[in-house]
């Protein structure tokens, strides 16, 4: 480390030479292997964690693989005379570092790829296995970092296993052969475990040859002589079990093949197997305890992957009966004379305990089932046997005894020969075993790193008192586990001895929470009997190992029992409590600390499940220990206890004991002894944050406590008595201080905000303790400090703080710069801004570059999003510089594929200059380097960036014109940061890793996005892209290059559609390479087989089928597009026909994988494999669920236009641009109707039951009722949609979506439903009448469903009394309105359905339904307006004539609407508000509707007319400057207008409006003259007298020429009133009276000259001048015009 990173990248060869060559070679003169795992394992630490994880480059890492591929690996096998084959111990530790450099690397460039391929796979015949399964291992890491290399690997390694196999039937065998058989079974399991996270790279095809191969070899196992037989069912079982991680789909048609397998394997034991001397041999009993093993290890990884989909009843019970077989076999061994099973050159004891492990994994894995139940007395007893009988012990008991008797024997942690008398392989600190990683089940004390270490010295002080090391060779199904990002590192299984004892213990905690309280107390007591075992008194270690065991057991018991409440009654009532209790005091008081740690977790979790009583005997149990036991181990057991039974028990059940607890802590704390005092501080540290609020009373004594603490030297680093020191280093006081004061913190919380003395002791203590030298009490006090922050930042020195934290995120210590930069984290979310202003753009340059060192601090990442999601909208520009210096730089991986590229390669001219604009010469001229993670990251920011903006709606970003009119500043902007973005995406799309690819595809289209309508700021009707198109299509090219994979092709082709459907480029002819790609793919989707993209060769069946609908996605989305850009229709058009049938073919294929058929159609548009279209099918379905929405839209749009391909399609037919479809009315629905039905219903009742429908789930039922709405048709759903139980289905769910789903949902519902009505009519009405049902609404008619549908949408969305005015649908008022507007129109359409004779009770029903929104008085918007049209619609009879008896309902329904208007406006007399300003005016106009709207001969009542005329006067007199004036004059208006059609009733009004219409301009007149001084007029005056004179002049242009003088004679008074020829320049007011004079006279020019003599001599006066001074003034303004004429103006460009 002090060397520095530079030092040992260059000498990393003669460190890795060293490390093996002088420690880890000579350990091989041992026989222990615990000592030779040891040293592989702490060489391990040293190359992985330190020097590979925090101080290799990656041009570091590459170099690494290269030397130990060169040095270790390719020596291996010596083939030349004079060289040494390295160690096997040597290969090893070279292949774990390998694969984990591979982890790190992501993508391997080739030059890598080429150093490994053939060495890894030379290495799997390797004859040491540790050997063969670290090649295998590592193999794994290769293929799943390097996905294209996994195919050709796996055809390879199974090459060579079948020349193997060959051999293995050919004599003589060697022993040679068959270890190098089952090196490549190993190989090969670890390969084919990536499948499922790879599966578009390999055809599953070799699978199903892979399975056939095993068969064959189990069958002609017996053929063969043992040894031979041995083998091939081993590399049988190995091969079956690998393939069980391909999970169900490929499992479930093999299933009863395997049964029958497994039972011939693990067959019921005979007579002789019994028998207590069977005389066979050694090999024969290696064979038989091997096979049935391995046939385990199958049965394990079915149970593992394929449960519980496979794993039903009756499998469960066959597979149980054959695991109860291998348990009676495996004891039937046991009880053989020693001297036929034990020999000293064969390991048989080892044998038995990988089988009897293997038994206990298996019925682990298969759960508590009634398959069991019979079985788990008997488990239990053999578990218990196992984990803690005396007579478990396989070691030599005569050395044990000495080793007692002498005193030999001091602590179990320090026994180094890998059993350690058979304790379980758990570990001390953290309580955790092997395979059981969850988080909760970590012991909560232990959180992060112990004592805030470093990672690496705590690896390797762990390892000093393990007395376990485990190792991947120890059980090779580890091999076989899926990848997980989280779980990268190398697997560790225990040796089979114990191996074996963890699985007993892991099936002992899940059987007992299931057992009865007698059968439980039973199992506890067999525990404590075996622990006061008299024979282990002479053996110490095993009575040790036995305790370690029981308590790991109860306690692994207690965790899982807290999930389930029978289980807590069971463990909690007092039989089986009390028989617990006593092994876990004896574990408490202890001088163990594991023992300690463990018993005072379990007791905690006993005391949760018992009753009170148990808890205060417990404490009084603690209480007197701790008083009368001097011990200070057993007194640090009992502080533990207390933290633990609070904590776990709860504050509100431990109240009453809290001031025992804290009073006994608190003396303890103050114990000299570092033990005592240490675990009592942290157990009262437990117990404040339990307790919450209720320690608040404490705080100040604990605080007090702290304080007298921190000054005693007791207590002190370096403090306390000589013989405690070197226990102190273990157990730092000061660190658990600060845990307590981090627990006072949570306690005072908000009283923090106030200064007082608490706050002030708690702030100075944090920061003293931060200035400590030890970095462990650094760590605990900056959590403190970031604790406080939350409540008490008003009062710290930010500044001050940001400045501390910034210089250890440069300490070496990873603890220390974990925990500032989590505090950090906390400061940018609490204000970013400050956080610029303190740091500035140097702190986050700095985070970079911490970021670039070490990829695996993902806090970092956590502070720079958080900071550029707060500031990112203010400048965007700068993270852009950020990112780009990032993006400048070249990776290792891409620096060593372009040296090993041959020279002289030819790329587009864009593509160069791209190149170099981003620094592209960089990595030949050695420039800096960057992480590929690091780059990653920052292309992830860009796309942040990209869409934070794009969602602001700040359209000074993605428009330089509307900024400049800000005059805001460009370069802050993303808008001029385009061309830097596009180099960025290039640079990506270029690079060598796939995950930088894809993101670099995924910011090209967020540019694409967001940028497509941003105009070009120098050319105007020019958009911003046009420019860009070279560059991006540069950018797009790489994408299908040789090199890609179908993860980068398929977002491509999307990134293509992006580009083509953004309306950048709109001729056909200049889209380029983008549009020929796109279209080609489409050409290769029409063939069935693979397909070939660009450069990339042919692709597997999955890729093909991935690709294919991702293609027909992209297309989609053109052709939904094609509905705003009317351009595409000339990219679409010329593929419609072929897109038609694929999309239909796409879309049935996904409702089979839905539908789990057993096999998909011959004319499969996703040509996935012919034998294993199941496994397929699971791998393309999250495709397809991706796809299949925007597919069907486009379908959905097709159809909507009629469209005569999709209908050929639909009915199964290949459609050309010219076919010929009958769309005649068929009865039976088109081929494809119930596949596309079914997807739709699915899909709407999903979302029908999602009370929060997502956007995209909203978007999805949108489409679906689109679809629906063309498919039930006739022309696609014959009379199929009609039938009783479909329609029964549909009807429902409608129902239920018309109560459930949001505005635009119902929309489109209510729209359905008028498309059915409409479109089946003929069928409707015909079952109607075959039904001969008397009502006139048969409640069985799908008509009067649809129409019971809409009236309830109706219900819903009307404003109603009873609810205030409020509405039961949510949504914006536009989506109201939307919503009223479509489903009244969708009542008018169902009610024409149902034919002349029922149309006008629907009307009636429509007409009370509008009343509703009319007789609102509650609504302050208006919803009613905006829908008047519907209203029109309703009353409309122009579609049919009304008949007689029609006419008079017509007539009543208009007379009740109109009478209702005339009492809603009468009822608001008096009133005011907006409310009734809304409801007066809506009424006014709908009676002024229905008046107009009604036909001629309907009769309307005289006295309702007269008085609908009366109020319209009467509110153009009251409101002269009110909103409603103006809508009376409207309304006035328009009855005028609409009365010079000739119509009588009409007229009638005319003649009892005009009065009130005179009188209103006299009176604005008047109050005009008043204001004539004063401001300009009212806007509502003018308005009112502008739509009077209108109307006045609509009607003047109607009377009869002779009538007209007359009517002058009343009107030109009136317009003279209105003059004012003496202001100047004249009033709007006297302009637009002019102007209506003016057409009079121009009209009538006699009638106007009669009128006009008429008039006295001031009006004709007044009139005279204004018209001369109108006439005078457009005839200058016409000789000015002519004046201006011959001048021409130029616009310049």
């Amino acid at each position: 480390m002090l060397l520095g990173p530079s030092w040992v990248e260059t000498n990393y060869s003669v460190i890795v030479k060293h490390l093996i060559t002088e420690i880890v070679i000579p350990v091989r003169q041992s026989t222990n292997t615990h000592d030779t795992s040891l040293v592989r394992k702490l060489v391990g630490i040293l190359l992985r964690d330190l020097i590979g994880v925090r101080m290799l480059s990656e041009q570091g890492q590459i170099a690494a693989i290269k030397e130990l591929s060169e040095g270790y690996l390719k020596k291996w096998p010596a083939l030349l005379p004079g060289q040494v084959a390295p160690h096997h111990n040597a290969l090893v530790v070279a292949l774990k570092e390998v694969a984990g450099l591979l982890q790190q690397l992501g993508n391997a460039p080739p030059p890598v790829q080429d150093a490994l391929a053939e060495p890894l796979i030379h290495i799997l015949s390797h004859p040491n296995q540790s050997a063969q399964v670290a090649a295998a291992w590592c193999l794994r890491c290769f293929c799943f970092s390097t996905p294209l290399r996994l195919p050709k690997t796996v055809l390879n390694v199974v090459e060579l296993l079948q020349r193997d196999i060959a051999s293995l039937g050919t004599p003589p065998v060697t022993p040679e052969v068959g270890k190098r058989a089952l090196g490549r079974a190993n190989g090969l399991a670890a390969l084919f475990s990536i499948i499922p996270d790879r599966p578009l790279y390999v055809s599953y095809d070799l699978s199903a040859k892979l399975f056939d191969m095993a068969i064959q070899l189990l069958k002609r196992a017996g053929e063969h002589d043992v040894a031979v037989a041995q083998v091939e069912v081993e590399v049988a079982w190995t091969l079956i079990s690998s393939l069980m991680a391909l999970g169900p789909n490929f499992v479930r048609s093999h299933l009863p093949q395997l049964l029958v397998l497994w039972r011939n394997a693990l067959p019921k034991p005979t007579s002789k197997d019994t028998s207590h001397a069977t005389g066979r041999s050694v090999a024969e009993w290696t064979f038989l305890l091997r096979v049935r093993e391995a046939a385990l290890q199958a049965v394990l990884s079915f149970l593992r992957h394929n449960s519980p989909a496979l794993v039903t009843l009756d499998v469960a019970r066959r597979l149980a009966s054959l695991l109860s077989n291998a348990l009676a076999f495996s004891n039937a061994f046991v009880g053989q004379p020693a001297e036929e099973i034990q020999d000293a050159t064969s390991n048989l004891a080892s044998r038995e305990a990988m089988l009897r492990r293997r038994v206990y994994q298996c019925f682990a894995a298969l759960g508590l089932s009634s398959a069991t139940e019979v079985m788990q007395t008997t488990l239990l007893q053999s578990v218990v046997s196992l984990f803690a009988g005396p007579e478990g012990y396989s070691g030599s008991s005569m050395q044990a005894a000495i080793a007692s008797s002498t005193g030999n024997f001091s602590s179990i942690w320090a026994i180094t020969d890998g059993y350690a008398y058979g304790v379980t392989s758990m570990d001390r600190y953290s309580l955790k075993v092997y395979g059981k990683g969850d988080k909760e089940d970590g012991n909560p004390e232990e959180g992060g790193e112990r004592l805030n270490r470093d990672s690496v010295e705590n690896a390797i002080d762990s390892l000093i008192l393990a007395p376990i090391i485990g190792s991947c060779e120890h059980d090779t199904l580890a091999l076989c586990r899926p990848q997980s990002m989280s779980e990268e590192s190398w697997p560790e299984p225990p040796p089979a001895m114990t191996g074996v004892v963890d699985a007993a213990i892991a099936l002992f905690s899940m059987l007992l929470p299931a057992q009865d309280a007698t059968s439980a107390a039973k199992t506890i007591n067999q525990i404590v009997q075996h622990i006061k075992s008299p024979r282990l008194d002479r053996n110490l270690g095993r009575k040790a190992a036995i305790q370690i065991n029981a308590a790991a057991a109860l306690l692994f018991t207690l965790r899982l029992a807290a999930q389930s409440r029978p289980a807590r009654d069971v463990l909690g009532g007092g039989q089986v409590a009390e028989a617990v209790v006593g092994i876990l005091k004896d574990a408490i008081l202890d001088g163990d600390v594991f023992l300690r740690k463990a018993g005072s977790e379990a007791i905690g979790r006993l005391a949760n499940f018992s009753g009170t009583t148990f808890l205060s005997t417990q404490t009084k149990f603690l209480v007197d220990q701790v008083v009368s036991n001097r011990d200070p181990q057993a007194r640090a057991g009992c502080a533990l206890a207390f933290g633990a039974i609070y904590s776990q028990v709860g504050g509100l059940a431990a109240g009453p004991l809290l001031k025992t607890t804290v009073n006994v802590l608190m003396s303890l704390g103050n114990d000299p002894h570092p033990v005592v005092h240490v675990h009592a501080l942290s157990a009262l540290g437990q117990v404040a944050t339990s307790a919450s609020l209720s320690y608040g009373p404490y705080v100040s004594s604990t605080l007090g406590v702290i304080f007298k603490l921190y000054m005693a030297s007791t207590h002190e680093p370096e403090g306390g008595s000589l013989s405690n020191a070197n226990l102190a280093g273990d157990l730092p006081a000061y660190q658990v201080l600060c845990q307590l004061i981090d627990a006072l913190i949570s306690v005072l919380g908000p009283e923090l905000l106030e200064p007082n003395s608490t706050r002030n002791l708690v702030f100075n203590l944090s920061m003293d303790f931060w200035k400590e030298d030890d970095e462990g009490i650094q760590v605990e006090a900056i959590k403190c400090i970031q604790h406080f922050l939350m409540f008490g930042a008003n009062s710290m020195d930010i500044p001050e703080l940001v400045v501390g934290f910034r210089s250890h995120l440069l300490s070496s210590r990873r603890p220390l710069k974990m925990a500032s930069i989590n505090a950090l984290y906390q400061l940018v979310q609490r204000d970013a801004f400050v956080m610029s202003k303190v740091g500035g753009d140097r702190l986050v340059e700095e985070l970079f570059a911490m970021l670039d060192d070490d990829s695996a601090i993902d806090g970092v990442r956590n502070i720079i999003l958080s900071w550029l999601q707060q500031t990112v909208l203010h400048n965007p520009s700068a993270w852009i510089d950020l990112c780009q210096r990032i993006m400048s730089r070249t990776t290792a991986s891409q620096r060593v594929t372009d040296a090993a590229s041959k020279a002289g390669g030819l790329q587009d001219d864009e593509a160069e200059s791209l190149s170099v604009g981003m620094g592209g010469n960089q990595a030949a001229a050695g420039g800096p380097t960057s992480r590929w993670r690091t780059q990653l990251f920052s292309l992830r920011c860009l796309h942040q960036i990209c869409t934070l903006v794009a969602r602001s709606g700040r359209r000074e970003h993605v428009d330089l014109p509307v900024a400049r009119q800000k005059k805001l500043q460009p370069s802050s902007l993303l808008v001029s940061r385009v061309p830097d973005l596009i180099k960025m995406a290039f640079t990506a799309s270029a690079a060598y890793v796939t995950e930088i690819r894809l993101e670099g595809l995924i910011v090209l289209q967020d540019v694409i996005e967001v940028f497509a309508k941003s105009p070009d700021p120098d050319y105007d009707d020019a958009l911003l892209l046009e420019q860009h198109q070279a560059p991006i299509t540069a950018a797009l090219t790489p994408a299908f290059s040789s090199d890609s994979t179908p993860e980068i092709l398929s977002s491509a082709v999307q990134v293509c559609a992006a580009f083509v459907g953004c309306g950048v480029v709109k001729d056909v002819t200049r889209m380029g390479r983008i549009l020929k790609l796109l279209t080609s793919a489409l050409e290769q989707s029409k063939e069935s087989g693979t397909l070939k993209i660009g450069d990339v060769g042919e692709l597997s069946p999955n890729a093909s089928g991935m690709l294919r609908i991702s293609t027909l996605k992209a297309w989609a989305q053109l052709q939904v597009a094609c509905s705003h850009q009317a351009y595409l229709s000339a990219v679409v058009e010329p593929h419609r026909a072929t897109l038609a049938t694929l999309w239909i073919s796409s879309l049935r294929d996904y409702a089979s994988i839905r539908g789990d058929s057993e096999m998909l159609q011959d004319s499969s548009s996703a040509a996935m494999d012919v034998s294993y279209s199941g496994m397929g099918r699971e791998v393309l379905l999250p495709y397809y669920e991706s796809a299949w929405s925007k597919i069907l839209k486009a379908v959905a749009n097709l159809m909507l236009a009629s469209d005569k391909a999709v209908l050929a399609a639909m009915d199964g037919q290949e459609a050309t641009s010219n076919t010929a479809v009958s769309t005649a009315s068929k009865d039976e629905p088109t081929a494809y109707f119930f596949v596309i039905f079914g997807l739709i219903f699915e899909a709407l009742t999903a979302s029908s039951a999602d009370a929060n429908a997502t956007p995209a789930a909203l978007e999805a039922a949108v489409t679906a009722l689109e679809a629906l709405r063309s498919l039930v048709k006739p022309e696609y759903a014959g009379k199929a949609i009609l039938e009783l139980s479909t329609f029964d289905e549909l009807s429902n769910l409608f129902y239920r979506m018309a109560m459930t789903a949001a505005p635009i949902v119902q929309i489109n519902l209510v729209a359905v439903l008028a498309s059915l009505a409409s479109s089946q009519k003929e069928r409707l009405l015909a079952g109607i009448k075959a039904s001969g049902a008397s009502e006139p609404f048969p409640s069985a008619s799908p008509l009067t469903h649809c129409l019971r549908i809409c009236s309830y949408v109706l219900r819903q969305a009307v404003p109603s009394a009873s609810r205030r005015g409020a509405s039961s649908v949510a949504g914006s008022l536009e989506e109201r309105v939307a919503l009223l507007t479509a489903t009244f129109r969708a009542f008018t359409i169902i009610g024409d359905a149902f034919g002349p004779d029922k149309r006008e009770e629907v009307r009636a029903v429509a007409v009370a339904l509008y009343a509703e929104l009319l007789k609102d008085e509650y609504s302050t918007v208006d919803v009613t307006g905006p829908t008047l049209p519907s209203l029109k619609a309703i009353l409309d009879t122009t579609s049919s004539s009304l008949s007689e008896s029609g006419l008079e309902k017509y007539q009543k329904l208009v007379h009740g609407l109109l009478s209702a208007c005339t009492s809603h406006i009468d009822e608001m007399r008096g009133r005011e508000g907006v409310a009734a300003v809304i409801k007066v005016k809506n009424n006014l106009l709908a009676s002024v509707l229905i008046i107009t709207a009604v036909p001629p001969n309907v009769k309307l009542s005289r006295t309702v007319v007269e008085h609908c005329c009366y109020l319209i006067s009467q509110k153009l007199e009251e409101g002269t400057t009110s909103e409603i004036s103006i809508t009376a004059a409207h309304c006035a208006k328009t009855i005028m207008i609409t009365a010079t059609t000739g119509n009588s009733v009409l007229r009638h009004c005319v003649k009892l409006l005009i009065p009130g219409m005179i009188h209103y301009i006299a009176n604005l007149a008047s109050s005009v003259d008043e204001n004539a001084e004063g401001a300009a007029q009212n806007t509502v005056q003018l308005q009112g007298i502008d739509e009077v004179l209108k109307a006045f002049v609509a009607f003047f242009n109607s009377v009869p020429d002779e009538h007209r003088a007359r009517l002058l004679g009343v009107l030109l008074p009136l317009c003279v009133l209105l003059l004012d020829p003496t202001r100047s320049p004249p009033s709007s007011l006297h302009t637009r009276t002019i102007a209506h004079l003016l057409a009079f006279a121009t009209t009538s020019p006699a009638a106007f000259k009669e009128a006009t003599a008429k008039l006295g001599p001031v009006e004709r006066e007044k009139l005279e001048t204004s018209v001369r001074q109108a006439i005078g003034g457009a005839a200058k303004g016409a000789t000015t015009e002519k004046l201006a004429k011959p001048a021409i103006s130029l616009r310049s460009f």
